[in-house]
């Protein structure tokens, strides 16, 4: 046991490098065993309803057959390694679930042997809790890219969510940065869990009783800063994950200068949280707001503005669309404006069917007026403050935006 808690403090910390680690998504019963996925997200993540849940977070194996300079299990860098075996990890997970520390499993691993080897040992682990063990917790695995498509097919049947790491945003940089992979061992399981999710859902329509394939859908992740690809490039190739292999989530990590002595690797001395903030506040507007990537960015503005959210930026550049009428405008444009979200937009477009929406109602809906003052008229509104022009309302939000640029909120 001893062993294993070494083994247990060296990959755990392994993984906390791999950010794309989320619970939600999955209704998984019970049926009488351990676990249960639609209760449950060492690391805390979250549902899509907001309760918190807890999954041990670890590596399989911290060794790797390659040499990726942005790494830090890379094969080349002299550290502590180790592997678990597939009932040292199983036992790990179903002891920790029943002392409560855990709700479910979040794995991946360097790649050991092969990546179809790898992936067999995941899959083994997977399979073993949920047979033998019957352990109906969440399960998020890592499809090793490379791996046999037979075997991102049985890891579908077992996990609640797969993510395939992109890594590195353009080709051409991630040849340069490791050489031994390339953008088709990624796109190809991709597009194949895709395909295996929609056929999935057309089977259960059909069988309700057809095993379920990847449930919670798929998720990748983005280094940002590692090479030199603009904000624009990385949302572009987010939207077409969104639109094409129909993913849950793309996550943004802030490359971490963990090989300082590689000389690809930018000179940098530490990751850019605001960037990888405002990526990700990006990435809020296209999945929730019904932006498309070239309307937050385009050819002319390829970079995120970090001293103010990207929903703002946007309205200061297209002051042809505002002020907003909140009394007759579509929910789409209502959408569009700085500090008014989903939930009271929704309720704007409610209550202006029994009347005219005024100031006082947006304060009791917790509008950010601050913000969304400068962008819409209604009843009560200071008279002024929205014929302002852009770089006017640019000078009254900046030092509020200054400000927020080092916290993580999202609007």
């Amino acid at each position: 046991m001893e062993k294993a808690l070494k083994k247990l403090e060296t990959l755990a910390d392994a993984a906390k490098y791999d950010v794309s680690c989320s619970s939600s998504g999955s209704t998984r019963a019970s049926n009488g065993g351990l676990g249960n996925a639609k209760a449950a997200g060492v690391c805390h993540s979250f549902t899509e309803d907001g309760r918190c849940i807890s999954l041990l977070k670890i590596l399989f194996t911290n060794h790797c057959i390659y040499d990726c300079a942005y790494c830090v299990n890379r094969r080349s860098n002299d550290l502590r390694r180790a592997t678990f075996s597939v009932d040292e990890l199983v036992d790990l997970c179903v002891n920790f679930y029943r002392r409560n520390y855990i709700e479910g499993l979040f794995i991946s691993s360097g790649v050991i042997i092969s990546p179809d080897y790898t992936m067999e040992r995941l899959i083994a682990v997977a399979r073993k809790l949920r047979e033998d063990h019957r352990f109906n917790g969440y399960i998020h695995m890592k499809a090793i890219p490379g791996a046999d498509p037979l075997l991102v097919q049985a890891a579908g049947l077992y996990a609640d969510r797969l993510s395939v790491n992109i890594e590195i945003p353009t080709e051409q940089h991630l040849l340069r940065l490791a050489p031994e992979k390339n953008f088709n061992s990624v796109l190809q399981p991709m597009d194949q869990i895709h395909l295996g999710i929609v056929s999935n859902k057309e089977e259960r329509k059909k069988f309700r009783k057809a095993p379920r394939f990847v449930p919670a859908g798929q998720s990748t992740q983005l280094i940002v800063g590692a090479s030199p690809e603009t904000d624009y490039t990385i949302l572009k190739l987010a939207s077409g994950f969104y639109n094409q292999q129909g993913l849950k989530r793309v996550y943004y990590s802030g490359f971490l200068p963990v090989n300082e002595y590689d000389s690809r690797l930018p000179a940098i001395q530490k990751p850019p949280l605001v960037r990888e903030n405002r990526l990700y506040q990006a990435d809020w507007l296209m999945r929730f707001y019904h932006f498309q990537h070239n309307e937050i960015l385009d050819e002319q503005h390829q970079e995120l503005d970090l001293q103010m959210d990207p929903k703002l930026a946007y309205a200061l550049r297209n002051p042809h669309l505002f002020p907003v009428d909140l009394d007759k405008a579509p929910y789409e444009l209502i959408l569009r404006v700085p500090g008014i979200g989903v939930r009271s937009a929704k309720i704007i477009t409610g209550m202006r069917r029994y009347g005219r929406i005024s100031f006082s109602h947006l304060k009791r809906m917790g509008v950010a007026l601050k913000r969304a003052k400068y962008f819409i008229t209604c009843r009560e509104l200071p008279a002024g403050v929205n014929s302002l022009y852009p770089n006017q309302i640019r000078r009254r939000l900046l030092p509020a935006a200054s400000a927020a640029g080092t916290q993580l909120s999202l609007f």
